[in-house]
């Protein structure tokens, strides 16, 4: 898996890291992604979005993962198995305490950031 950065030039990035195409697109960030999908060849039925109900509606793309599908607890365990084994990487942002949660959400909302922002109890 090679992470690709968001934002202007991200399909000549896409293409870079998958010279082969495509083979399936999960976006979670909206603002054009199954746009860029469709153009980068994926088909509809390899594209889910968690971000852009509109754009799954009209293109009849999935929107499997949001927050009532969750993915249980074989998948979150298989995952767990992955990042151990060095297969997966999960890049982390920034960590916060939870006192700070309100700073979390605005750097999420800034739509910059290059991980996740993980909350510490």
């Amino acid at each position: 898996m090679i992470p690709v950065a968001y934002g202007e030039g991200v399909a000549d990035r896409i293409g870079a890291a998958a010279p082969s195409g495509v083979d399936a697109f999960i976006d979670t960030f909206g603002h054009g992604y199954v746009e860029l999908a469709l153009a980068l060849g994926v088909a509809t039925d390899r594209i889910d979005t968690v971000a852009d109900f509109a754009a799954a509606e009209k293109y009849g793309v999935k929107t499997d993962g949001g927050v009532a599908a969750g993915p249980g607890a074989g998948v979150l365990a298989e995952l767990a198995g992955l990042i151990a084994d060095g297969h997966l990487e999960v890049p982390i942002a920034n960590v916060y305490p939870l006192a700070r949660v309100r700073e979390a959400y605005t750097e999420l909302e800034r739509r910059h950031t290059h991980g996740k922002i993980v909350l510490k109890p």
